[in-house]
């Protein structure tokens, strides 16, 4: 076997490995101490009650969570990072993560009457999360086109305004402002299976059709030109898929808050390990985004035992760092030449 084909296979091999022992070091992460016996009893339910409950109704369900969280914004950051060619692409780089925290902070202070305000505040992140993409994608559409350079600038534009009419929000929010403020940093707590049921098959119905686009994001990579000569109406797939991206990532905060880095450095690191094949790319990005995640989350439980520290602080820990490490030292081997 030629190295070429070697590599992805000793890399997913690796990835696939932390995951499931970062998945199990997640799962048993609870008030009391519990066994890698304990933990398997809790999950198929063949010993005690008590490790039972709390691996089926507390640890399971934010462990799942993080999974389909960091699987989604993982592919979607790839997938915007292939359709701008451009590596500092990432869900947020729209002011997606800017229209969810509105939504977010809205519900929470303006909580609507036939609604508790754990079901307002996702759907309304969820709702502004999906209008921020759609108000950015009309404010670039100039002469029938839309450039990549004018929705970027777009975005940064629309993502600072909302970002602004937030933090006037927050400053006027009085008892409120723990909320939004901890909401805005990222967190995994508080949810159980009926968000993991809700949010997971958007981000399934939104993966699936990315990964089904690898071929046609390979032939947009190059160039409009050469993707158009090659029969793909560039149009209408990146329509499709900037709506999709927007889709999961929208599923992915609605619940879970402003986590950041995740679908900017995990894209970038599995593209220098695997190259920029996306009929490769993408799927090792679903593995990897979910390794990551659960890691963060892990790590966020065992610093302070005794609260819970905002996932979102523990990505942005370790990918902001690494990502300048990345920019910094290995600038020709991320597949951007």
């Amino acid at each position: 076997m030629t190295e070429r084909r070697k590599r992805p296979i000793i890399t997913l091999s690796a990835v696939a490995l932390l995951f499931l022992i970062f998945l199990y070091l997640d799962l048993a992460v609870a008030q009391i101490y519990m066994s890698p016996l304990d933990v398997l009893d809790g999950i198929f339910g063949t010993g005690e009650s008590i490790y039972t409950i709390i691996v089926r109704n507390y640890t399971a369900p934010r462990v799942v969570m993080a999974c389909f969280v960091g699987a989604g914004l993982a592919i979607s950051g790839a997938v915007m990072q292939a359709l701008f060619r451009n590596p500092m692409a990432s869900p947020y780089i729209l002011g997606l993560s800017s229209g969810a925290s509105l939504g977010a902070a809205i519900g929470m202070l303006f909580p609507i009457a036939f609604l508790p305000v754990f079901i307002t505040t996702p759907l309304l992140a969820f709702i502004f999360c999906l209008g921020t993409m759609l108000l950015v994608y009309s404010l670039s559409y100039v002469g029938g086109k839309v450039p990549t350079e004018t929705l970027l600038l777009s975005g940064i534009a629309v993502g600072a305004l909302i970002s602004a009419i937030v933090s006037a929000l927050t400053y006027f929010s009085d008892e409120r402002l723990s909320d939004i403020v901890f909401w805005s940093m990222g967190s995994l707590s508080q949810y159980g299976w009926e968000n993991v049921l809700i949010a997971a098959p958007l981000v399934v119905i939104g993966v699936v059709f990315m990964i089904s686009r690898s071929r046609e994001l390979n032939a947009m990579m190059i160039s409009d030109a050469n993707a158009k000569n090659l029969g793909v109406n560039v149009k209408s797939v990146r329509l499709e898929l900037l709506v999709m991206a927007s889709l999961v990532t929208a599923a992915s905060v609605a619940f879970v808050g402003v986590i950041g880095f995740v679908g900017l450095v995990v894209p970038h690191v599995m593209r220098i390990l695997l190259g920029p094949d996306n009929r490769l790319l993408l799927p090792s990005t679903i593995l990897a985004g979910a390794m990551f995640l659960v890691a963060c989350d892990y790590i966020s439980r065992i610093i302070l035992p005794s609260q819970v520290l905002p996932v979102g602080i523990i990505t942005s820990l370790i990918g902001a760092p690494y990502f300048i490490y990345l920019l910094r030292r290995r600038k020709n081997e991320v597949g951007w030449n």
